[in-house]
């Protein structure tokens, strides 16, 4: 356990940074290259390096901030609870698009890697790159993957996903909300709703139920996959 002050020290040092980086990053309109997140973890991890902090210590002071994803996570179901009637309606189309979007993940993450020569264990942890991190390290884990590269690897293509995917799609000329963000929530899990609940709360609906599927869909079908194999 650690000292109260060390605990409030970077509690807060972690609020102030992200609350100060999300802030720059709405008042000049929120640019791809500005992500709070993007330049958040940085800027503590060059504060952590700076001052000797082991991860650990950092970790267990910030476990508040946590604990509070899992609550978090748990209130997307609000929003997609508003837009059931319309989720009925769309059920195949977005099976369709979830088992695509799943598979493309996994094909090409493990692709990519497989051709420029990586081992195993390496293909293993990138596997399940779109699905969200607790799945993602677990299934890694199962597969003989590294559960901490697969954490890397995670919330690198969420961040990536979420800063791309909106100029991406105003440059493919997607307007409808519902599927800019079913998209954003299977490619970029958690990162990617949180930017899409910034855009529309349609899209940020959509999005959380694109993170929760895929991360079933990613499970079970890496599981078939391996069964097979």
């Amino acid at each position: 356990m650690n000292d109260p002050f060390v605990t409030l020290l970077w509690m807060t040092a972690t609020l102030v940074v992200f609350a100060g980086f999300d802030r720059l990053s709405k008042r000049f309109g929120r640019p791809p290259l500005l992500h709070p997140v993007l330049w958040s973890v940085p800027v503590l991890i060059a504060a952590l390096w700076s001052t000797r902090t082991p991860y650990a210590v950092y970790a267990d002071a910030t476990r508040s901030i946590t604990f509070l994803l899992g609550p978090a996570v748990v209130c997307m179901a609000v929003p997609i609870w508003a837009q059931r009637a319309t989720i009925r309606r769309l059920a195949l189309p977005l099976a369709l698009a979830l088992m695509a979007g799943s598979l493309t993940a996994i094909v090409s993450a493990v692709g990519i890697v497989w051709v420029l020569g990586a081992p195993g264990a390496v293909m293993a942890s990138m596997a399940p790159r779109a699905a969200t991190s607790p799945v993602g390290m677990a299934v890694a884990e199962t597969l003989g993957g590294i559960p901490a590269l697969a954490a890397v690897i995670i919330v690198f293509s969420g961040v990536l996903g979420a800063m791309i995917a909106t100029p991406l799609m105003n440059a493919m000329r997607m307007r409808d909300y519902r599927v800019r963000g079913f998209a954003v929530g299977v490619s970029a899990h958690g990162v990617g709703s949180a930017r899409a609940f910034q855009v529309s709360d349609v899209a940020g609906a959509y999005a959380g139920l694109g993170m929760a599927l895929n991360a079933v869909m990613t499970a079970a079908l890496l599981s078939i996959i391996v069964g097979l194999i």
